[in-house]
Order: C-alpha cells, then structure tokens, then sequence
C-alpha cells in the first residue's frame, strides 16, 4: 500500500512541510531508512539523522527547530513517538481488514456462533457454544474451548490456548503460545504429606483493548474469576495465578509473577522479573522495579519500591549511597578510635 504525505498527515491529525505529494509504501528507521519509506524523529539524539536520512517522510514534533535544510517532506504533529505509533495502529488494522475466510482444515462445532468478517486459521479448534463476535481473527493451530466468548475484533495469534469458560472483550489481542484458563496452582496438603488437588472451578475474564505477548500464561480462579481490567498491557513469558486481579491501564514488563488472589490497582507498572506475593493488594499508580520482590500490601498510592523485599524507592536509593561510602566511613571510624584512645593516654 501506498500512502501520500498528505494523507498521512491527514491519519495523524499532522501539518505538511515539503510536498504533500510525496508517497511511501513502507516504514524505515531513521538512521538506516531508504527513498520511498516512512521514518520518525522522536529521540534529539537521533536529530543528526535527519539531515542525511534517505526516508522520503519523517514525522516529527511541533517544536522542532531545523538546523540544517532537509530533503525528506515533514510531517509535523504534537508528539511523534505517539503519532508514529498511531500510524502503524492503522496501518496494521487496514492489513488486518484484508484478512477474513475460513481456512482448512479446521474444526469449528456446530453449536458455535461465528460473526461477520472473521478469519480462521488452518487447523484452529473452535469448541462448543463458542462466540466469536465481528471482525475476530483466530490464527492457525490456535484452540478455543467451550463456552468461550470472544469481542468484536479481537485477535488470537497462532498457538494460543484458551481454556473453556473465558471471557475475552473487544479489540483484545492475545499473542502467540500464551494460554488462558490453565488450571490455577492449588493443592491441600494431607496428613500423609501429600497433596490433594483442589478443582479450578473458576474463568478467566479479560476486558476490552488488552494485550498479552507470547507465552504468558493466565490461571483460571478457583472460584469467581481471574481479571485483566480494560487497557492493560502485559508482555511475553509472564505468569499470572488464580483469582489474581489487574486493574486498568496497567503495565506488567516480561517475566515477572504474580502469586494468588493478589489485587493489582489501576496504572500500576511493574518491571521485569519483579515477583508479588499472593493475597497483597497493589495501590493505583504503583510503580515496582525491575527484580524487586513484593512481600506485602503497598496501600499508598503512586508509591515506588525496588529491592527485595522491596521497600520505598528513595529510602533505596539513601541506603546504595550510604553503602557505597562504607570503606570511607571505616576509615574514618579507626582514625577517630585512634584519636580517642591517643587522648585516653594523655588524660
């Protein structure tokens, strides 16, 4: 496909200088772009770029002040970062447009209901009393379990499990290898010292415009149900258990773990690696560090914590600068003993 500044700006809500004639069929990076692609200037520390790219349009922002002539046509808007990202959103969904029709094989039982334009992968299983609302995208070797519901133009990427029972809203995308609705981690110990299974009687409910990268999993509740609110965006390789629940808008980077029953509020982040405890509440706006081990309730919002156990994040940052200065500070602790007991002598 191909696009013109003009109608790029347009997408955007951006203003052209240069000719908005001007066309591009694809998207480069600023410092490696070719003639006829699309680039963005978001970062100053790439600013040198913009002046030797070969990219035929570069988005940048409103404020930029150009300090040497550029060959590229702009297209100037309030953030580029956030107009760039918008553009590859729209890009993505007129592609995704083009893609309806139910390969084969597959299997799709007879008692599930199937929208309009929905596509369906080469060897997908589409269980009994399943919903797949307008506009889905089920991908090859995907399975779908009974009673699942899918919303309006969701999309399930290839290899993805979902268990039965799950709730999935609208615009959800769910990325390749995860699993929903696995079984949640619960055992009662008997006086032999085993263990006895407890039944995973619960669901998974995932809100609208959530997205989950690959190979993620998200255990299915005991009882009631495991949440991801609206807007939450979780990354690869993460695990999530049994009756956890994810606020709005929150951010989860990749392989971090959240134990059982445990209530994330909404605009939480938390970084890479970073582990939580069950049965912990999470206040809104919490932000956790990467590999920072949460042990119990952050009741305060916007509260930042890091180290494990984690604790308050300036507090961290005093107790690493007092550590650093601790060869110093034995110095200087002898030298005062010295001192001491030289004025010992003399009394």
């Amino acid at each position: 496909m191909q696009f013109t500044a003009a109608q790029i700006a347009m997408m955007i809500n951006g203003h052209v200088e240069g000719s908005a004639d001007t066309a591009v069929s694809s998207f480069g990076k600023i410092e490696e772009a070719a003639a006829g692609q699309l680039a963005f200037l978001s970062n100053p520390k790439y600013e040198e770029y913009l002046y030797s790219t070969s990219a035929s349009i570069v988005i940048v922002n409103d404020a930029l002040e150009l300090k040497k002539p550029v060959a590229a046509a702009l297209i100037r808007v309030p953030d580029a970062y956030v107009a760039f990202a918008t553009l590859l959103e729209k890009y993505q969904q007129l592609q995704s447009q083009q893609l309806t029709g139910i390969q084969q094989p597959v299997y799709i039982d007879a008692s599930a209901k199937i929208g309009d334009n929905v596509f369906i992968g080469a060897f997908a299983y589409i269980g009994k009393k399943v919903i797949l609302g307008n506009g889905v995208k089920i991908y090859p070797n995907a399975f779908i379990g009974d009673n699942t519901i899918i919303g309006d133009d969701s999309s399930i990427h290839p290899g993805v499990t979902i268990y039965h029972d799950v709730i999935i809203g609208k615009n959800v995308a769910i990325h390749a290898g995860t699993v929903i609705g696995s079984d949640g981690y619960g055992y009662a110990p008997q006086a032999d010292g085993s263990y006895k299974k407890i039944p995973q009687m619960g669901n998974v409910v995932i809100e609208d415009d959530v997205e989950i990268g690959a190979n993620t999993i998200v255990d299915r509740a005991t009882m009631g149900s495991t949440v991801i609110k609206a807007g939450s965006k979780l990354d690869n390789l993460l695990q999530i258990a049994h009756n956890v629940e994810i606020g709005h808008n929150a951010i989860i980077a990749a392989q971090a773990g959240i134990s059982g029953s445990a209530k994330i509020g909404n605009n939480v982040m938390i970084g890479g690696q970073a582990g939580i405890v069950g049965h912990i509440q999470i206040a809104d706006g919490s932000k956790i560090n990467a590999q920072s081990g949460v042990s119990k309730s952050i009741k305060t919002p916007n509260t930042t914590v890091t180290g494990s156990p984690a604790f308050d994040y300036t507090a961290a940052l005093r107790s690493q600068a007092l550590a650093r200065n601790l060869p110093e500070l034995e110095q200087r602790v002898k030298a005062l003993e010295k001192l001491l007991q030289e004025l010992m002598q003399k009394v």
